[in-house]
């Protein structure tokens, strides 16, 4: 995401070819020339398949004397190559169609990139099935200029001589700021813009899947807090202006755990904990609100959290969440007594056609011994026109889908006071 680029060109006989030459322009062309260096800015949005570089913000003083009516969508092209930081080796590299060009209203260019679900080229994750792991890829945008801007006043054509690419901008993701606890869990926290009520703001404590772990084995030491956010918009939902609008103000904890809750959930629990406290004395926080949602993993460890401390939150949302062999032979296991002795209001969230944790043995299973539980069991993932693995039920969760007796979850959430 941070490598440094600079404008591709051409070769011929040993010697480079200029700007014109490359655009076309014949080269006793007194307009065309090229006018110094560019700042490229990809842009990144966290959809519902995931985070992907959506556009590309290219400024530079020499902009100010454009035309603007003379970029159009084909005025330049973008290939990009993302490289793996763990292995070096390259995840893809292919050209981005560009579908549209405009302005920014301070006079910089952007360029919209197709992207969405089944789009390749634009994701800023690579998983790593053999370690069950998600990693933040490098990217690379090479800009090609195609096409001469129109110089305003007839000022001629103005070329854009060198590229280098900043950092990934996401609005969102930017928001929550990083931190680590006294015993090195980290953690990303979104702050609201009010405090709240009088006794402080709601606190939704969003515990990740298993893919958006450290890895700390294999000889990797990767621990970026960062996937937690990106992967998916679990713990962004709850950042969005109309959840905050129905929470009256929401900080939203995002903890990473260094590889898997699943592996360690009573090793993970007091960590956890020890960065909710930090949290709640470092902030306004009502702590009769506190609230625990997460999926897969993140899921099991919304219920362990609530076995372990169970007069600490307001509601508690597992989604697709594992609950182990019954025989307690697993790593990781949430007992039918623990299950039973729960209290903490719960609404379970799951997709019938899960593959990975299945739904009647773990969240049916977990829905049937909590007492005035809540469950919504979708028949598979569908959003937005798109059908995502059955796995995805946190893309319901963290579009506010959800709903009983006609309240949806969010509502019911910020309804509940423990």
């Amino acid at each position: 995401m941070r490598t440094p680029i600079t404008r591709r060109t051409l070769l011929v006989s040993g010697a480079t070819v200029g700007a014109s030459a490359l655009l076309g322009v014949p080269a006793a062309s007194a307009g065309a020339r090229e006018q110094g260096d560019a700042l490229v800015t990809p842009v990144a949005e966290v959809l519902d398949g995931g985070e992907q570089v959506t556009s590309l913000v290219v400024s530079s003083p020499a902009l100010s004397r454009v035309e603007r009516s003379s970029l159009t969508a084909s005025t330049f092209a973008v290939r990009v190559t993302a490289t793996n930081p763990l292995s070096g080796e390259v995840a893809y590299e292919l050209d981005r169609l560009v579908t549209a060009a405009g302005w920014t209203r301070r006079g910089a260019i952007r360029l919209e990139l197709e992207h969405g679900w089944g789009v390749d080229g634009g994701g800023t994750l690579q998983y790593l099935g053999e370690h069950g792991r998600n990693v933040v890829l490098d990217l690379d945008h090479a800009i090609t200029q195609l096409e001469p801007l129109r110089g305003s006043g007839g000022s001629g054509e103005v070329v854009l001589g060198s590229f280098r690419q900043g950092r990934v901008s996401d609005a969102e993701v930017d928001a929550f700021t990083r931190h680590a606890t006294a015993s090195g869990l980290n953690y990303r926290l979104f702050s609201p813009a009010g405090g709240g009520g009088r006794d402080g703001a709601a606190l939704v404590v969003w515990l990740h899947g298993g893919g958006e772990g450290g890895l700390r084995t294999g000889g990797y030491d990767y621990y970026d807090n960062e996937t937690q956010l990106r992967a998916n918009r679990g713990a962004l939902g709850f950042a969005t202006p109309e959840a905050q609008d129905l929470f009256g103000g929401a900080y939203v904890l995002a903890p990473q755990a260094t590889s898997a809750w699943m592996l360690d959930g009573d090793g993970f629990a007091p960590l956890v904990l020890e960065a909710i406290e930090e949290v709640v004395a470092t902030h306004r926080i009502d702590v009769d609100r506190i609230h625990v949602v997460g999926c897969s993993n993140g899921g099991y460890m919304s219920l362990k959290m609530v076995a372990e401390h169970p007069g600490t939150f307001a509601t508690s949302v597992p989604i697709c969440c594992g609950i182990g062999a019954r025989d307690g032979s697993g790593r990781y296991f949430i007992s039918d007594d623990e299950l039973a002795a729960m209290t903490t209001p719960t609404w379970l969230v799951a997709a019938a056609n899960d593959t990975t944790l299945d739904a009647e043995a773990n969240t049916v299973h977990a829905h049937e011994r909590i007492d005035g539980s809540i469950m919504s069991l979708y028949d598979d993932v569908t959003w937005g026109g798109n059908t995502f693995p059955g796995h995805w039920s946190w893309i319901y969760v963290a579009r506010n889908d959800p709903h009983h007796d006609g309240v949806r979850i969010w509502e019911w959430m910020a309804a509940t006071r423990r």
